[in-house]
């Protein structure tokens, strides 16, 4: 990368998916020589400080966390909450469980989490949701952190670019999970987003829909300085993926319906990509993140049931184009074949 040498010696990043990737998954992947990237954005101070001594226990090589900007706390009615909940009710009445309550906080402390990552300094540091204070930016970059901002259209890289990141991160149309940006959201292919975002003279790191080695291959041939992959891990023997939502993944890799997806905000409030299930069906929401702090233990109660059709299944376009369990390591080595 222009700017900073990549961290990894491959250039691969684990995509850091939030729920999804446990200290074992990122210590595996950067092991395996390329960037391991712990999703934290959900993760109280005192979790986040736990798994980052847990991976350096497994491993010394660099490795990626990643967190959400937050928005104001998110104002709503009696009525709109009332609204939401109404819209949840058959996944209340199949899962057997009385209506939630809410209270704020609604999301894990900001400047908690990024003491946090200050007194650990990782090799790398992203942002999602939107962009961080410019003071915290040069904190990290001062001590030999470095700074990746996600974005998902030219507009927001034109923002992005102006505070001096180290990387964009171009999340193209394909990518499961929530959409990164926080303003225009091109929908774009990934590939022809990174080629506009490269016209910033900034390091562009793909992301979205990379699931062959052939797509890293040619997200590379493009320009990008490395390749991100999420979905393509979800199958990972390290990874956190809950059982049922596996067993809704092994259907996808079947294609057909079981492979389609679709963009919502049932389970968080914010747009996401995910399999089409009856959560995600859901489209009337809080906004982010109370829409999450709502769902989140009803979705805890339908994995413990077993119910996919109530879970945050996130997942990309290619779904099916992934390849069954095996280990992150193997993943890495294939994915890399074609370098």
């Amino acid at each position: 990368m222009p700017k900073s040498p990549f961290p990894a010696r491959l250039p691969l990043v684990q995509a850091p998916m939030a729920g999804v990737t446990t200290p074992e998954l990122v210590a595996a992947v950067s092991e395996a020589g390329a960037l391991g990237s712990l999703g934290a954005g959900y993760l109280s101070a005192e979790r986040l400080a736990a798994d980052l001594k847990r991976i350096r226990q497994l491993t010394p090589q660099p490795f990626m966390v990643n967190l959400f900007v937050p928005d104001p706390e998110p104002q709503f009615s009696a009525d709109e909450l009332n609204a939401a909940l109404t819209a949840l009710q058959p996944m209340l009445n199949d899962l057997q469980l009385p209506r939630p309550t809410l209270a704020p906080p609604y999301a894990a402390d900001f400047g908690d989490q990024l003491c946090v990552l200050l007194e650990e300094a990782p090799a790398a540091v992203s942002f999602t949701f939107g962009l961080p204070d410019t003071d915290i930016m040069r904190a990290f970059q001062a001590q030999g952190t470095q700074v990746w901002l996600t974005v998902t259209s030219l507009e927001e890289g034109e923002q992005a670019a102006a505070l001096h990141p180290d990387a964009l991160v171009a999340q193209g149309r394909a990518a499961g999970g929530h959409r990164g940006g926080w303003q225009a959201d091109a929908l774009a292919p990934t590939v022809e987003l990174t080629q506009e975002l490269l016209a910033l003279g900034q390091p562009v790191v793909a992301a979205g829909g990379l699931m062959t080695p052939g797509d890293i291959r040619r997200a590379l041939e493009a320009g990008a300085a490395a390749a991100q992959c999420g979905t393509a891990f979800l199958l990972a023997r390290e990874a956190g993926t809950s059982a049922p939502y596996r067993e809704a993944l092994e259907g996808a890799r079947r294609g057909g319906e079981a492979a389609m997806t679709m963009l919502t905000r049932g389970p968080s409030g914010r747009l996401a990509r995910g399999l089409v299930n009856r959560l995600a069906a859901v489209d009337t929401v809080l906004p982010y993140p109370a829409q999450n702090a709502l769902t989140q233990p009803l979705r805890a109660e339908a994995t413990r049931q077993h119910r996919p059709e109530w879970l945050s299944l996130w997942a990309g376009e290619q779904v099916a184009e992934l390849t069954g369990e095996r280990s992150a390591a193997e993943l890495v080595r294939w994915l890399t074949s074609e370098l």
